[in-house]
């Protein structure tokens, strides 16, 4: 039986993105930590592969100006649903997505003339061996996106375009991507790496 993509809603409000904007930690998470976000310092960042957005959502709400690329009508459409029922929420979530800029479009044209302070990449992880293992709402986000083959040319350009770094987000894992150097550093979570690229 196939799953209905129509089933794959982008909710800010309640859910794990409500209680992680909750309880989340600030700036102490990986994910801030990985952008630079510290000091007192808040990057402007380009999220080349939002996905359901929750981690721009989760950087605007720490005071970052955060671009969302996504290439996907139907994921950008689902994206707009979610800013706008956020927006109807509250004042409060209203201001988070002020500082949340959705684009329509392939980040790897698109970068080089946003020129990105710090660039955010997280691609379709390769599939794990255990299938079981994967959640049904990244097999319907697999079923909307497909499976994100030209990562590595992504990863390129995000390199050769951000002025302060690149930060990929991988499993904890998974082998380094092929083709690209070696990070400058990694910050690992429980279950999901942040490679960071120094530029």
């Amino acid at each position: 039986m196939a799953l209905e993509p129509e089933k794959l809603v982008c909710d800010f409000t309640g859910g794990a993105v409500g209680h992680r904007f909750r309880h989340g930690g600030g700036r102490g998470q990986a994910l801030p930590k990985a952008v630079g976000m510290k000091g007192g310092k808040t990057p402007d960042i380009v999220d080349a592969t939002a996905g359901l957005g929750r981690d721009a959502f989760l950087l605007a709400s720490l005071g970052a100006k955060v671009t969302l690329i996504e290439r996907s009508e139907k994921m950008h459409q689902l994206l707009h649903e979610g800013m706008e029922r956020a927006i109807a929420e509250s004042s409060e979530f209203a201001e988070i997505i002020a500082r949340m800029t959705l684009l329509l479009g392939d980040a790897r044209d698109l970068l080089p003339d946003l020129a990105p302070q710090v660039v955010l990449i997280d691609p379709m992880h390769p599939p794990r061996k255990n299938s079981a293992l994967v959640k049904k709402e990244m097999r319907l986000i697999r079923q909307i996106v497909g499976a994100d083959e030209d990562s590595v040319e992504l990863m390129k350009v995000a390199l050769a375009t951000a002025s302060n770094r690149v930060v990929l987000k991988w499993p904890q894992r998974a082998e380094p991507m092929e083709g690209i150097k070696a990070p400058s550093h990694q910050i690992t979570g429980k279950s999901t790496r942040y490679d960071v690229f120094i530029t």
